[in-house]
């Protein structure tokens, strides 16, 4: 029994002492690597360039591997993805054919009431070269100016919706302000009620809606699109949609200002009409078939300060009696001449 015990002591004495002389050697070599630091930087630098050659051979390979192995797992992620993306492609196909049936109705309604149409708005074509904090906080630079027709006050919008207003045109760019900044103020109208409204920025992605008739209550998701008041935009643009924000609203645009390079420059043509002048013979007066009244003569400050003239007195005109035939003439002194009997 004794004798075993010390066996099983014996062995791990032995045991312990190579870890102790472990445990030596790397103190000593700690020691030794930060006394002579620049002797270790040297062997590591003479190894890699040693191993040089066959690490630009094995790098190819290696990167290769690596890029397929983290591919793995989006695999699965962009079968999904293609998945969602047919089903709304789908969707929009959908949405497509309702809207060309729709406005194939809309055109038959129109010409069966002799409506008239709405006018054909043309546009340029242009892209964006540059983006800017400057006069303003958010900011875009167009390669269209003069020389293309581009005018401040015309709306700029991409296939999705409106992004923003040229407010400064040169011979061949314009800057346009875009509807999140804080100086932009555009009359809008919400739809399906046709609530006239005015939407401003506030230099964050989603404008807000300032001025509201009191008491209207907005739905979240109803469409926002120029109301066209002013005769400066067009109205039905498209803007976006209404998102409820506490005890305010806002405007999710359809636009991504950020990501937007092509967009168009619409040009709004229509000009304010004067009414005709009126002839003399389509007056109310004249119509009746009386003759028109001159307007009186409006005297001038001299001519209405002037004093008027004195009255002039003029004695009347002496009466000569008209002779009777058959009537002799009266005597003079006599009672037919000074009229007593």
């Amino acid at each position: 029994m004794g004798n075993g015990i010390w066996r099983i002591s014996r062995a791990r004495g032995r045991a312990h002492l190579p870890l102790a002389v472990v445990g030596a050697l790397a103190v000593i070599l700690i020691l030794f690597g930060k006394a002579q630091s620049s002797l270790f930087d040297r062997a590591r630098t003479d190894v890699i360039d040693w191993m040089r050659p066959a690490l630009v051979a094995t790098r190819i390979p290696m990167e290769a591997m690596s890029r397929w192995a983290g591919s793995i797992g989006n695999i699965f992620w962009v079968y999904q993805e293609n998945l969602k993306l047919k089903e709304d492609n789908a969707r929009l196909k959908q949405w497509r054919n309702t809207a060309q049936v729709l406005t194939e109705r809309l055109q038959r309604y129109q010409l069966l009431l002799n409506a008239v149409p709405d006018p054909a708005l043309s546009t340029v074509v242009a892209r964006v070269i540059g983006r800017a904090n400057h006069p303003f906080l958010q900011t875009m630079i167009l390669d269209a100016g003069k020389a293309n027709g581009v005018k401040p006050g015309q709306a700029v919008m991409d296939q999705r919706g409106m992004i923003g207003r040229v407010y400064l045109t040169g011979e061949h760019t314009s800057w346009v302000i875009l509807l999140s900044d804080l100086n932009s103020r555009v009359p809008v109208s919400i739809e399906p009620n046709t609530d006239q409204a005015i939407m401003g920025g506030d230099n964050s992605p989603m404008p807000v809606i300032e001025t509201l008739a009191h008491g209207v209550q907005l739905k979240a998701d109803s469409q926002v699109v120029t109301s066209g008041d002013g005769d400066i935009l067009p109205a039905g643009i498209p803007i976006g949609v209404i998102v409820p924000d506490g005890r305010r609203y806002r405007v999710a645009l359809f636009a991504d200002q950020t990501t937007a390079q092509d967009v168009q420059i619409v040009d709004y043509k229509i000009k304010p009409e004067h009414p005709p002048s009126v002839a003399q013979q389509e007056l109310p007066v004249t119509a009746a078939g009386l003759a028109p009244v001159a307007p009186q003569p409006q005297l001038t400050q001299q001519q209405q300060v002037a004093p008027l003239p004195p009255p002039v007195f003029k004695p009347p005109a002496a009466v000569t009696p008209q002779k009777t035939p058959g009537q002799a003439a009266p005597q003079p002194g006599s009672d037919a001449e000074t009229g007593n009997q």
